[in-house]
Protein backbone atom coordinates (compact mmCIF):
# COMPACT_ATOMS: atom_id res chain seq x y z
CA UNK A 1 0.00 0.00 0.00
CA UNK A 2 1.49 3.34 -0.75
CA UNK A 3 2.23 5.58 2.32
CA UNK A 4 -0.83 6.84 2.44
CA UNK A 5 -1.89 9.45 5.28
CA UNK A 6 -4.36 9.95 7.93
CA UNK A 7 -5.79 11.98 10.93
CA UNK A 8 -4.63 10.80 14.58
CA UNK A 9 -4.98 12.81 17.92
CA UNK A 10 -1.09 13.53 18.60
CA UNK A 11 0.63 14.68 22.10
CA UNK A 12 3.50 16.23 21.71
CA UNK A 13 5.83 17.69 24.79
CA UNK A 14 7.38 21.11 24.59
CA UNK A 15 10.85 21.48 26.42
CA UNK A 16 9.12 22.55 29.62
CA UNK A 17 7.88 19.11 30.29
CA UNK A 18 4.25 20.64 28.61
CA UNK A 19 2.04 18.67 26.88
CA UNK A 20 -0.08 19.54 24.00
CA UNK A 21 -2.47 17.77 21.83
CA UNK A 22 -3.46 18.57 18.11
CA UNK A 23 -5.18 16.56 15.53
CA UNK A 24 -2.47 15.83 13.22
CA UNK A 25 -2.07 14.29 9.43
CA UNK A 26 0.16 11.10 9.51
CA UNK A 27 1.52 8.92 7.17
CA UNK A 28 1.30 4.84 7.59
CA UNK A 29 5.38 5.01 7.99
CA UNK A 30 5.42 6.91 11.38
CA UNK A 31 3.46 3.84 12.88
CA UNK A 32 5.44 0.72 14.33
CA UNK A 33 6.27 -3.02 13.05
CA UNK A 34 3.30 -4.99 13.01
CA UNK A 35 1.85 -8.02 10.98
CA UNK A 36 -1.65 -6.35 11.09
CA UNK A 37 -3.06 -3.01 9.61
CA UNK A 38 -6.12 -2.01 10.67
CA UNK A 39 -8.42 1.14 9.49
CA UNK A 40 -10.50 1.93 12.99
CA UNK A 41 -13.56 3.31 12.42
CA UNK A 42 -14.19 3.62 16.40
CA UNK A 43 -12.35 3.67 19.57
CA UNK A 44 -13.14 5.00 23.22
CA UNK A 45 -11.93 7.41 25.93
CA UNK A 46 -10.70 5.56 28.96
CA UNK A 47 -8.73 7.26 31.55
CA UNK A 48 -5.75 5.58 30.79
CA UNK A 49 -6.11 7.77 27.74
CA UNK A 50 -6.90 10.50 29.40
CA UNK A 51 -3.46 10.03 31.73
CA UNK A 52 -1.53 9.03 28.48
CA UNK A 53 -2.76 12.42 26.83
CA UNK A 54 -1.66 14.24 29.83
CA UNK A 55 2.12 13.33 29.88
CA UNK A 56 1.67 10.67 32.54
CA UNK A 57 4.90 8.87 31.91
CA UNK A 58 3.80 6.14 34.29
CA UNK A 59 1.20 5.34 31.28
CA UNK A 60 3.65 6.24 27.70
CA UNK A 61 7.49 6.76 28.50
CA UNK A 62 7.88 8.80 24.77
CA UNK A 63 6.33 10.98 22.91
CA UNK A 64 4.98 12.18 20.36
CA UNK A 65 2.42 9.53 20.79
CA UNK A 66 -1.37 8.80 20.06
CA UNK A 67 -2.95 7.43 22.93
CA UNK A 68 -6.35 4.53 22.43
CA UNK A 69 -6.27 1.24 23.99
CA UNK A 70 -9.02 0.19 22.58
CA UNK A 71 -9.84 -0.14 18.60
CA UNK A 72 -12.26 -1.75 16.23
CA UNK A 73 -12.19 -1.84 12.68
CA UNK A 74 -10.79 -3.33 9.08
CA UNK A 75 -8.10 -5.00 8.61
CA UNK A 76 -6.96 -3.54 5.47
CA UNK A 77 -3.08 -5.48 5.30
CA UNK A 78 -2.04 -8.90 7.13
CA UNK A 79 1.26 -10.45 6.61
CA UNK A 80 0.27 -13.68 8.09
CA UNK A 81 -2.96 -16.25 7.41
CA UNK A 82 -4.63 -14.91 10.65
CA UNK A 83 -6.81 -12.51 9.32
CA UNK A 84 -7.99 -11.25 5.89
CA UNK A 85 -8.52 -8.24 3.99
CA UNK A 86 -11.89 -6.75 5.37
CA UNK A 87 -11.81 -8.57 8.42
CA UNK A 88 -13.82 -6.66 10.92
CA UNK A 89 -11.59 -6.63 14.15
CA UNK A 90 -11.36 -5.64 18.07
CA UNK A 91 -7.86 -4.36 19.49
CA UNK A 92 -7.71 -3.34 23.64
CA UNK A 93 -5.42 -3.85 26.12
CA UNK A 94 -1.87 -5.13 25.65
CA UNK A 95 0.30 -1.90 24.84
CA UNK A 96 -1.78 -0.44 22.42
CA UNK A 97 -2.37 3.18 23.45
CA UNK A 98 0.14 2.98 25.86
CA UNK A 99 3.56 3.17 24.13
CA UNK A 100 1.94 1.82 21.04
CA UNK A 101 0.29 4.21 18.51
CA UNK A 102 -3.11 3.83 19.37
CA UNK A 103 -6.81 4.14 19.02
CA UNK A 104 -7.18 7.73 18.53
CA UNK A 105 -5.79 7.55 15.07
CA UNK A 106 -7.72 6.68 11.51
CA UNK A 107 -4.87 3.58 11.30
CA UNK A 108 -2.88 1.07 13.67
CA UNK A 109 -0.67 -1.67 13.11
CA UNK A 110 -0.37 -4.17 15.58
CA UNK A 111 1.20 -8.02 16.08
CA UNK A 112 -1.93 -10.62 15.33
CA UNK A 113 -1.41 -11.49 18.34
CA UNK A 114 -3.07 -8.99 19.94
CA UNK A 115 -6.62 -8.79 17.59
CA UNK A 116 -9.86 -10.49 18.33
CA UNK A 117 -12.16 -11.55 15.42
CA UNK A 118 -15.08 -8.98 15.83
CA UNK A 119 -18.12 -11.59 17.08
CA UNK A 120 -20.96 -11.69 14.46
CA UNK A 121 -23.22 -10.22 17.04
CA UNK A 122 -21.58 -6.66 17.23
CA UNK A 123 -21.33 -4.28 14.89
CA UNK A 124 -17.57 -2.11 15.71
CA UNK A 125 -19.32 0.95 16.93
CA UNK A 126 -21.07 -1.80 19.70
CA UNK A 127 -17.62 -3.01 20.33
CA UNK A 128 -16.95 -0.11 21.14
CA UNK A 129 -19.64 0.63 23.28
CA UNK A 130 -18.20 -2.02 25.25
CA UNK A 131 -14.56 -1.56 25.05
CA UNK A 132 -11.78 -1.75 27.73
CA UNK A 133 -14.54 -0.74 30.16
CA UNK A 134 -17.18 -3.50 29.53
CA UNK A 135 -14.79 -6.21 28.96
CA UNK A 136 -13.40 -5.24 32.29
CA UNK A 137 -16.84 -5.12 33.85
CA UNK A 138 -17.80 -8.90 31.93
CA UNK A 139 -14.65 -10.64 33.17
CA UNK A 140 -15.40 -9.09 36.83
CA UNK A 141 -19.09 -10.50 35.95
CA UNK A 142 -17.27 -14.05 35.06
CA UNK A 143 -15.28 -14.19 38.42
CA UNK A 144 -18.69 -13.54 40.05
CA UNK A 145 -20.09 -16.54 38.18
CA UNK A 146 -16.52 -18.96 38.97
CA UNK A 147 -17.28 -18.54 41.96
CA UNK A 148 -20.75 -19.98 42.10
CA UNK A 149 -22.66 -17.08 43.34
CA UNK A 150 -25.85 -16.86 40.83
CA UNK A 151 -29.15 -15.06 41.13
CA UNK A 152 -31.45 -14.73 43.52
CA UNK A 153 -30.64 -14.05 46.73
CA UNK A 154 -27.19 -12.83 45.93
CA UNK A 155 -26.85 -8.74 45.91
CA UNK A 156 -24.09 -7.05 44.70
CA UNK A 157 -22.63 -3.89 44.88
CA UNK A 158 -20.80 -1.81 42.39
CA UNK A 159 -18.65 1.29 43.47
CA UNK A 160 -18.27 3.74 40.59
CA UNK A 161 -21.01 2.90 39.13
CA UNK A 162 -21.63 6.14 36.71
CA UNK A 163 -18.27 5.31 35.38
CA UNK A 164 -17.43 3.54 32.22
CA UNK A 165 -17.04 -0.10 34.24
CA UNK A 166 -19.49 0.78 36.71
CA UNK A 167 -22.61 1.32 34.44
CA UNK A 168 -21.56 -1.61 32.25
CA UNK A 169 -21.39 -3.74 35.56
CA UNK A 170 -24.60 -2.57 36.53
CA UNK A 171 -26.75 -3.11 33.13
CA UNK A 172 -25.04 -6.88 33.06
CA UNK A 173 -25.56 -7.95 36.47
CA UNK A 174 -29.17 -6.56 35.85
CA UNK A 175 -29.58 -8.64 32.87
CA UNK A 176 -28.71 -11.54 34.57
CA UNK A 177 -31.42 -10.75 37.71
CA UNK A 178 -28.94 -10.06 39.95
CA UNK A 179 -30.44 -7.27 43.00
CA UNK A 180 -27.62 -4.87 42.24
CA UNK A 181 -26.13 -1.28 44.09
CA UNK A 182 -25.08 1.00 42.79
CA UNK A 183 -22.63 3.12 44.68
CA UNK A 184 -21.61 6.65 43.04
CA UNK A 185 -20.40 10.14 43.68
CA UNK A 186 -22.76 11.50 41.38
CA UNK A 187 -26.17 11.15 42.93
CA UNK A 188 -27.56 12.87 40.24
CA UNK A 189 -27.33 9.98 37.72
CA UNK A 190 -29.78 8.00 40.11
CA UNK A 191 -32.37 8.07 37.62
CA UNK A 192 -30.50 6.93 34.86
CA UNK A 193 -28.52 4.13 36.88
CA UNK A 194 -32.30 2.84 38.24
CA UNK A 195 -32.83 2.58 34.78
CA UNK A 196 -30.46 -0.08 33.38
CA UNK A 197 -31.24 -2.11 36.30
CA UNK A 198 -30.09 -0.74 39.67
CA UNK A 199 -32.11 -1.92 42.72
CA UNK A 200 -30.52 0.82 45.00
CA UNK A 201 -28.64 3.91 44.44
CA UNK A 202 -26.62 5.16 46.94
CA UNK A 203 -23.76 8.08 48.00
CA UNK A 204 -20.81 5.68 47.75
CA UNK A 205 -19.60 7.95 50.95
CA UNK A 206 -21.98 5.65 52.86
CA UNK A 207 -20.00 3.05 52.04
CA UNK A 208 -17.16 4.06 54.59
CA UNK A 209 -18.37 3.01 58.22
CA UNK A 210 -17.25 1.96 61.70
CA UNK A 211 -13.41 1.66 60.18
CA UNK A 212 -11.66 0.43 62.97
CA UNK A 213 -14.56 -2.72 63.25
CA UNK A 214 -12.90 -5.97 61.79
CA UNK A 215 -16.29 -7.26 59.88
CA UNK A 216 -19.18 -5.48 58.96
CA UNK A 217 -22.92 -6.73 58.73
CA UNK A 218 -22.88 -9.37 55.68
CA UNK A 219 -25.11 -7.16 53.26
CA UNK A 220 -23.42 -8.75 49.63
CA UNK A 221 -22.71 -12.16 48.25
CA UNK A 222 -20.68 -10.04 46.08
CA UNK A 223 -18.77 -6.60 44.98
CA UNK A 224 -17.20 -5.13 41.97
CA UNK A 225 -14.71 -2.46 42.82
CA UNK A 226 -13.21 0.48 40.68
CA UNK A 227 -12.24 2.88 43.28
CA UNK A 228 -9.84 1.01 45.77
CA UNK A 229 -8.99 2.28 48.90
CA UNK A 230 -11.40 2.74 51.94
CA UNK A 231 -14.07 1.94 49.24
CA UNK A 232 -12.67 -1.73 48.61
CA UNK A 233 -11.61 -2.27 52.63
CA UNK A 234 -15.40 -1.25 53.77
CA UNK A 235 -17.19 -4.02 51.13
CA UNK A 236 -14.62 -6.64 52.03
CA UNK A 237 -15.45 -6.06 55.51
CA UNK A 238 -19.56 -6.01 54.57
CA UNK A 239 -19.49 -9.47 52.18
CA UNK A 240 -21.75 -12.35 52.92
CA UNK A 241 -20.02 -15.92 54.16
CA UNK A 242 -18.14 -17.05 50.94
CA UNK A 243 -18.28 -14.01 48.62
CA UNK A 244 -16.23 -12.09 46.49
CA UNK A 245 -15.17 -9.27 44.87
CA UNK A 246 -13.66 -8.65 42.02
CA UNK A 247 -11.19 -5.10 42.07
CA UNK A 248 -10.35 -4.29 39.11
CA UNK A 249 -9.41 0.25 39.45
CA UNK A 250 -7.89 2.46 41.65
CA UNK A 251 -9.73 5.89 41.20
CA UNK A 252 -9.77 6.98 44.83
CA UNK A 253 -7.26 5.50 46.18
CA UNK A 254 -4.14 2.68 45.24
CA UNK A 255 -3.57 2.01 48.84
CA UNK A 256 -5.42 -1.12 50.59
CA UNK A 257 -5.47 -1.20 54.52
CA UNK A 258 -8.02 -3.98 55.81
CA UNK A 259 -7.98 -7.34 57.94
CA UNK A 260 -7.57 -10.70 57.50
CA UNK A 261 -11.07 -11.47 59.47
CA UNK A 262 -13.43 -11.11 56.24
CA UNK A 263 -10.57 -14.26 54.80
CA UNK A 264 -10.35 -16.54 57.70
CA UNK A 265 -13.80 -16.00 59.44
CA UNK A 266 -16.04 -15.82 56.57
CA UNK A 267 -13.82 -17.27 53.64
CA UNK A 268 -14.29 -14.52 51.39
CA UNK A 269 -12.65 -14.09 47.57
CA UNK A 270 -10.56 -10.62 46.98
CA UNK A 271 -10.21 -11.78 42.99
CA UNK A 272 -7.80 -9.27 41.19
CA UNK A 273 -9.22 -8.18 37.30
CA UNK A 274 -6.24 -7.47 34.73
CA UNK A 275 -8.03 -7.03 31.33
CA UNK A 276 -4.86 -5.71 29.83
CA UNK A 277 -2.69 -9.10 29.81
CA UNK A 278 -6.02 -11.33 29.25
CA UNK A 279 -5.24 -14.15 27.36
CA UNK A 280 -6.64 -14.07 23.64
CA UNK A 281 -8.14 -17.34 24.51
CA UNK A 282 -10.10 -15.65 27.16
CA UNK A 283 -10.80 -12.55 25.27
CA UNK A 284 -12.41 -14.10 22.00
CA UNK A 285 -14.32 -16.08 24.95
CA UNK A 286 -15.49 -13.20 26.97
CA UNK A 287 -16.42 -11.41 24.00
CA UNK A 288 -18.06 -14.19 22.30
CA UNK A 289 -20.46 -13.76 24.90
CA UNK A 290 -21.05 -9.92 24.91
CA UNK A 291 -22.04 -10.34 21.38
CA UNK A 292 -24.15 -13.26 22.19
CA UNK A 293 -25.71 -14.17 25.21
CA UNK A 294 -24.00 -11.06 27.05
CA UNK A 295 -24.92 -8.76 24.36
CA UNK A 296 -25.94 -5.36 26.35
CA UNK A 297 -28.76 -3.35 25.95
CA UNK A 298 -30.23 -0.09 27.55
CA UNK A 299 -26.77 1.75 28.08
CA UNK A 300 -27.88 4.71 25.16
CA UNK A 301 -27.96 7.04 28.64
CA UNK A 302 -24.36 6.07 29.37
CA UNK A 303 -23.00 6.61 26.11
CA UNK A 304 -22.20 9.85 24.23
CA UNK A 305 -20.12 10.06 20.65
CA UNK A 306 -17.58 12.30 19.87
CA UNK A 307 -14.70 12.79 16.71
CA UNK A 308 -11.39 12.89 17.18
CA UNK A 309 -11.45 17.32 16.69
CA UNK A 310 -13.81 17.16 19.39
CA UNK A 311 -11.49 14.77 21.93
CA UNK A 312 -10.15 17.44 23.98
CA UNK A 313 -12.70 18.79 25.86
CA UNK A 314 -13.62 15.02 27.11
CA UNK A 315 -10.22 14.51 28.08
CA UNK A 316 -10.22 17.25 30.35
CA UNK A 317 -13.71 16.44 31.64
CA UNK A 318 -12.22 12.99 32.43
CA UNK A 319 -8.99 14.19 34.00
CA UNK A 320 -11.25 16.64 36.30
CA UNK A 321 -13.43 13.92 37.44
CA UNK A 322 -16.13 14.96 35.32
CA UNK A 323 -16.57 12.18 33.04
CA UNK A 324 -19.39 9.86 32.69
CA UNK A 325 -20.70 6.50 31.13
CA UNK A 326 -18.70 6.22 27.90
CA UNK A 327 -17.43 8.00 25.14
CA UNK A 328 -16.93 6.24 21.77
CA UNK A 329 -14.78 8.45 19.77
CA UNK A 330 -15.55 8.03 15.76
CA UNK A 331 -12.08 8.16 14.00
CA UNK A 332 -12.94 8.44 10.55
CA UNK A 333 -15.46 10.63 8.47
Amino acid sequence: MPDKTFNALVIREKNSGEFVRSVEERRLDDLPAGDVLIHVEYSSLNYKDALSANGNKGVTRKYPHTPGIDAAGIVEECETDAFAEGDHVIVHGYDLGMNTSGGFGEYIRVPSKWVVPLPAGLSTREAMCVGTAGFTAALSVSAIFDAGIHPPNSPVVVTGASGGVGCTAVRLLAMMDFEVTAATGKLNETDNLKAIGASTVIDRDSLIVDPERHLLKGMWAAGIDTLGGAYLDAILRGLELHGILAACGNAASPVLNTNVYPFILRGIRLQGIDSANTSIELRKAIWQRLGNEWKLSGLELFNRECTLPELNSHIEDMLGGAGRGRLIVRCGS
